[in-house]
C-alpha cells in the first residue's frame, strides 16, 4: 500500500528562525476592556459574523484583534517613557 522510504545521505540545510510563539503567560493573561459605542457598516458586520460563525468564535472578538493588530503594527510609541522632567530654563 505504501511505498518505501528510500534515505539518502544528502548535505541538510538548516537555518535558525526567530521564536514568533509567545510566551505562556502572555497567552494567559487577559487585557482590560474598555466598552466603546462604534457605528460599523452593514457589510462589515455580516462578514464578521459569517466568519466568526466557520470558525467557533464571536465576531466582536474578530474585530477586537483585528484592531490590536493594527495597533501593534503600527504604533510607534517609546516603550518607556523617560521620568525626567526637563530643566526649566531662566524667565520661562
Amino acid at each position: 500500500m505504501s511505498a518505501k522510504i528510500k534515505y539518502t545521505d544528502e548535505a541538510m540545510e538548516a537555518k535558525v528562525i526567530q521564536d514568533f510563539l509567545p510566551p505562556p503567560e502572555e497567552l494567559a493573561f487577559r487585557e482590560e476592556g474598555v466598552k466603546v459605542t462604534i457605528a460599523l457598516s452593514k457589510k462589515s458586520v455580516e462578514f464578521f459574523k459569517t466568519e466568526a460563525t466557520k470558525h467557533h468564535t464571536q465576531y466582536q472578538r474578530m474585530i477586537r484583534r483585528l484592531i490590536d493588530a493594527y495597533v501593534d503594527t503600527y504604533d510607534k510609541s517609546p516603550t518607556s517613557r523617560s521620568t525626567r522632567t526637563r530643566k526649566r530654563t531662566a524667565g520661562v
